[in-house]
């Protein structure tokens, strides 16, 4: 199991593939703000609600200075046709072996439908422009989130 982040940590750095295979690196977004959300399954209604409402606010939040990528355990072939599917604008990467998952501390032991089980951790990561974790959020609900970090965030 792998501790979760707390502000002031330093962001684990990552080199992912993206939907088009393209790596993709935090270190790419220095000196801008990053949210990183992790998220079980492409293609499931609560990962594309949550997808959806971070499309649907990228403007916004891009304006105030935040990127935005998705990361789940897909490979990204299932990413690719995620995007295509649903006109998503987020940056998707995929993380097949889990490192970042659980380096972020998104990865473990949950509660599902009243069982405990291990898997992904519905989790939200804020990034600041030096690398370093602002905000550690876990166990997110998919439907509201986005709204609610733009309100803790202040944008």
């Amino acid at each position: 199991m792998s501790e979760r982040l707390q502000p002031g940590d330093v962001a684990p750095a990552f080199t992912l593939p993206d939907a088009d295979g393209n790596e993709v690196s935090l270190s790419d977004h220095k000196g801008r703000k990053v949210i990183v959300y992790f998220y079980p399954a492409a293609l499931t209604p609560g990962c594309t609600k949550q997808a959806c409402d971070f499309t649907d606010n990228l403007e916004v939040l891009a304006s105030a200075g935040y990127d935005v990528i998705g990361i789940s355990p897909d490979k990204p072939e299932k990413l690719a046709k995620f995007r295509d599917q649903e006109s998503l604008r987020v940056t998707l990467l995929a993380d097949p072996d889990k490192r970042v998952l659980e380096a972020y501390g998104a990865f473990g032991e949950k509660k599902l439908y009243g069982k405990t089980v291990v898997g992904v951790i519905r989790s939200t990561v804020v990034v600041d422009e030096d690398g370093k974790v602002e905000r550690a959020l876990y166990n997110v609900k998919a439907t509201g989130h986005v709204a609610k970090i733009i309100k803790d965030l202040g944008i």
